[in-house]
């Protein structure tokens, strides 16, 4: 194979909040050599299987009461109120690794749902129906938010009342900005006033800006290799871009993932990734690309 130069996006890899959870489990696996997470600590595959041979342990919200001993990590997505009662009650020792910015917007989406109550309106959100954030967010509202994945399911919005609208925070900025416009142009069209609207971009600054970030990055290079969790919300996002900047961009989970033809007559190779892939993977998968070394 001719000689290729290999690039690692320096800006890529986990965002401060999936850091500050994994730093803490290490910490924790050092000290006692168990610990149980409710939830995989971070959507990539690799890294979970990484942190599970140091003794971490994926339980499920169900499983609490049977884990000894009796300490559990929330992760960077954030948990429900409930989920907290239902530890406390079954004596846990909780350590809580919610990001702060999932944290804070947990904190607004719980005043809005008091000011709804109060008007008769709804707090919507822009996400993922099921993640582990955005079940976290829809606690606070009692269950009662509303969850829109996409525009064609605005019909569920009752828009000749006041609406809050909220975004997951891995989601698109113009995702949110296209499902803003379509609801104020329903509340228009029934009548009412847009200032029925209040609509708040929550998507995280960290997140939105590496779209940009990576759609140059991927335009530097003849072929592009993004490495994700397959069950990364955030990698689907960035990968589209990637590839809607550059048609040879390859969405890998892993090494053994990586196919030799796609490097072919190609002279740079960049190496990219979403919030939830670590650095070490991709610095990985660079090497073996670099040395023409495949599985």
């Amino acid at each position: 194979m001719n000689k290729i130069t290999v690039e690692t996006d320096s800006l890529s890899g986990f965002c401060y909040g999936v850091i500050r959870a994994i730093e803490t489990a290490e910490r924790e696996l050092e000290k006692n050599g168990v610990l149980f997470s409710l939830g995989e600590i971070v959507h990539n595959n690799v890294e979970v299987n990484r942190l599970k041979s140091k003794g971490l342990k994926t339980i499920s919200r169900e499983n609490i009461s049977s884990v000894h001993p009796r300490k559990i990590l929330i992760r960077a997505h954030g948990e429900p109120p409930e989920t907290y009662s239902i530890a406390r009650n079954a004596g846990m020792e909780i350590i809580d690794c919610t990001c702060p910015v999932v944290l804070k917007l947990q904190e607004r989406i719980k005043r809005a749902y008091g000011e709804a109550l109060q008007c008769g309106g709804a707090v919507v959100i822009f996400g993922k129906k099921g993640h582990a954030e955005v079940n976290g967010l829809v606690g606070q509202t009692e269950g009662n938010a509303i969850v829109i994945e996409n525009i064609d399911e605005v019909s569920r919005i009752d828009c000749t009342r006041p609406v809050f609208l909220f975004s997951q925070t891995t989601k698109n900025v113009e995702g949110f900005e296209e499902l803003r416009k379509t609801i104020a142009d329903k509340i228009e069209q029934s009548g009412g006033d847009t200032s029925m609207l209040k609509a708040y971009n929550t998507v995280c600054r960290q997140v939105s800006g590496r779209k940009p970030h990576l759609e140059e990055f991927a335009r530097q290079h003849d072929v592009i290799v993004f490495v994700s969790g397959k069950q990364s919300s955030n990698g689907k996002v960035l990968y589209r871009s990637c590839k809607n900047a550059n048609p040879n961009s390859y969405f890998v989970e892993q090494a053994d993932d990586i196919n030799p033809e796609w490097f072919s007559g190609c002279s740079t190779v960049g190496v990219c990734g979403a919030t939830s892939t670590p650095k070490w993977l991709m610095e990985e998968i660079a090497k073996i690309i670099r040395e023409g070394n495949f599985l």
